[in-house]
């Protein structure tokens, strides 16, 4: 927990989809059994996607689960949440998504000062190929890693 943040999920599969151009923080629209199940810790946000609508941007299929303890003010599991952006921010994301492949996935919720963020990036899709680079690259550094700690301790 680094400078106040408390990670809660993380999107590891989107960095190896999409190449990651721009990031954002965003705040959520949320309610209080939502927060209180963030607190135990517990969401996932890999299926989740975002767009923009009406000016508004939207997080969805992202599931935060029931707050055990909760009566009927229970939330929907995978219900729509609004995220808060400036507008320019906004425009940004709107105009950057209308352009060929372009696309908004979240990549992290955690608490910053008690309040949850995401984080959002404009992502370009990677083809296979791309992908098996990435990961023949990552092994590469690895292997070099591995072997200058070997000839460190010799």
């Amino acid at each position: 927990m680094a400078d106040g943040v408390k990670v809660i999920a993380t999107n590891r599969s989107a960095r190896h989809d999409y190449f990651i151009d721009q990031t954002y923080e965003a705040g959520l629209v949320l309610r209080g059994t939502e927060v209180k199940a963030l607190r135990m810790g517990r969401a996932a946000i890999g299926d989740g996607y975002i767009h923009v609508e009406n000016g508004e941007v939207w997080l969805e299929n992202v599931h935060i689960p029931e707050y055990v303890q909760g009566t009927w003010t229970n939330h929907a599991p995978r219900r729509k949440r609004k995220l808060l952006l400036h507008h320019g921010e906004i425009d940004e994301l709107l105009i950057k998504t209308r352009e060929k492949g372009f696309t908004i996935v979240p990549l992290r919720l955690y608490f910053v000062k008690g309040k949850v963020k995401i984080e959002i990036g404009i992502g370009r899709g990677k083809k296979m190929y791309d992908k098996r680079q990435a990961l023949r690259q990552k092994q590469d550094d690895r292997e070099a890693q591995r072997a200058m700690s070997l000839r460190r301790a010799d």
